[in-house]
């Protein structure tokens, strides 16, 4: 999962444009320079089109995806976890509460951190490469990591946290105004403010302007088919490829999560793959093995996968950085394996954070930080062997392509 608390964004321009070594090196330098840019600032900026941060406002939108049961209790029929909610009490995520016998999101159009950041900072390589989202998330997770980057807003009551007003259409008013292409839902788990999600979504294209979700995946298939229609990407968390991983470190299971992956792909909504690599809990060829199998299988052999460096966070600050040996030995095993997009993350100026060929080999799009520089990729093709290269590198083929699904 993406931190939110520091901005370090970087525009590169449009894919085409090619950048001076000198104004690269900049732009790279910059990414780790950035401050953090709270909602109130960045309203006083004129950026954001909703009203002024307040704590514990809550709001009642009332829900999706739910049955009434008897007593005015109701089950949740959202994410696998199925929730049983008495009258008066809330989900396991915070945010969805029974009042009365009905269902109410309590957190709709009520974010607590928004930002613009760069594309590839959610991360995302191969949509829209250089361009901006306009990023935000409300309280609230139906996970509990214990490596969490952003526990202080996921894991945390919504009224214990400063949120500020802004409807799906102020957001995308928002994006608009930033110069954004792309709406992110990120930081924390866009799927526990399902109908939030859902409405931005629906409200973005009028704009010309996509929507993306960054999510752990864990989610019922019904309400996950309503939305892909209206997302331009998504990029799930695939923490681990064993359930007692799942079980003890996020307190959930694995099996919901690969059906996700496997309806994402049968919808053809653009799908990039995080492992976050934990030190002696995930690192193991033979489970990492099993994954790369089951994704060429099941989602093919150009899903990017991000192999991600893990820094002490959390409920895990007794475990080290993932060691860079680590992270290189897993990326080769993937290319061994048969994947043909599988990056190292969180190790800024690693060539495996570039795009490569997969027929010819050339470098293809330059990373450093959250900066790109596009070499080798026109009309969505390698310029040097003419082989196609899949993603979403334009927005008219970002947005053809989303009509195409909906």
């Amino acid at each position: 999962m993406e931190h939110a608390h520091t901005y370090r964004g970087v525009l590169a321009g449009s894919l085409d444009v090619s950048i001076s070594r000198k104004d690269f090196l900049k732009a790279s330098l910059a990414c780790a320079a950035c401050a953090f840019v709270t909602p109130t600032l960045a309203k006083s900026k004129g950026l954001f089109r909703g009203s002024s941060p307040s704590a514990g406002n809550l709001t009642k939108h009332k829900a999706l995806n739910y049955t009434k049961l008897k007593g005015k209790m109701v089950h949740c029929d959202l994410c696998p976890r199925g929730c049983i909610v008495p009258d008066g009490g809330r989900g396991y995520c915070r945010v969805r509460e029974n009042d009365g016998g009905d269902y109410y999101l309590v957190v709709y159009g009520r974010p607590c951190t928004a930002h613009v950041d760069p594309i590839e900072k959610k991360p995302f390589y191969h949509y829209l490469p250089g361009t901006s989202a306009f990023s935000l998330a409300t309280a609230g997770c139906n996970m509990c990591c214990k490596f969490c980057q952003n526990w202080q807003i996921s894991q945390p009551k919504p009224e214990e946290l400063e949120s500020f007003a802004l409807s799906p259409q102020e957001c995308v008013s928002s994006a608009k105004g930033a110069g954004c292409p792309t709406i992110a839902l990120t930081y924390t788990e866009p799927i526990v403010y399902y109908e939030y999600t859902l409405d931005i979504a629906k409200a973005s294209p009028a704009a010309n302007i996509g929507t993306v979700m960054v999510s752990a995946g864990y989610i019922k298939t019904k309400p996950l088919e309503d939305l892909l229609g209206h997302l331009s990407a998504i990029k799930i968390d695939l923490k681990s490829f064993s359930d007692d991983y799942y079980r003890k470190v996020c307190d959930t299971t694995l099996a919901p999560v690969l059906d996700t992956l496997k309806t994402i792909k049968a919808s053809g909504v653009w799908l990039e793959i995080v492992n976050l690599v934990l030190p002696t809990l995930n690192d193991s060829d033979s489970e990492h093995r099993q994954m790369f199998e089951w994704v060429i299988k099941n989602l093919g052999d150009s899903v990017p996968v991000h192999l991600t460096r893990f820094h002490p966070m959390y409920q895990m600050r007794n475990l080290p950085p993932t060691p860079k040996s680590t992270l290189q030995r897993l990326h080769k095993l993937a290319k061994d394996v048969g994947l043909k997009f599988p990056y190292i993350g969180n190790v800024p100026g690693d060539p495996a954070s570039n795009t490569y060929c997969p027929q010819c080999g050339k470098l293809l799009i330059r990373r450093r930080g959250f900066a790109i520089h596009n070499v080798g990729i026109v009309n969505s093709r390698c310029k040097f062997c003419g082989k196609p290269i899949p993603g979403k590198w334009s927005l008219k083929q970002a947005q053809q392509e989303k009509v195409k699904v909906g």
